[in-house]
């Protein structure tokens, strides 16, 4: 398959983390590895069927590796990979600008919907 070329930067970024729910995802996985479960406890709202998608989508670029323990009863992990730690650090202003104006945001938006 041809590579997918892109037109600047951000279409590549969003191409890998757009959407709703990975870079929700991402947030939750930067402090460390989680369980399926605890991620879906974390990430409020999102349905079983889409968490793993998302995670496939996460892993098949390369931010996300699962680890399967092969244990009974069944335990398996995700954590990001150096990739995924390089997207989390470029994502933090974007947090950290959305945490600054997380009022004046809901007020708009309570406004229009």
């Amino acid at each position: 398959m041809k590579p997918r070329s892109y037109g600047c930067g951000l279409e590549a970024a969003l191409a890998v983390v757009g959407g709703k729910w990975k870079p929700i995802v991402l947030w939750h996985l930067a402090d460390g590895p989680r369980r399926f479960g605890e991620l879906r406890r974390m990430v409020t709202g999102i349905s079983e069927k889409m968490l793993i998608q998302q995670l496939r989508e996460m892993e098949a670029d390369g931010i996300v590796v699962r680890e399967d323990f092969r244990e009974i009863p069944p335990r398996v992990e995700y954590s990001l990979t150096e990739f995924g730690v390089s997207l989390g650090q470029a994502l933090r202003p974007l947090c950290d600008w959305g945490r600054e104006h997380m009022e004046r945001i809901a007020r708009s938006k309570a406004e229009v919907g």
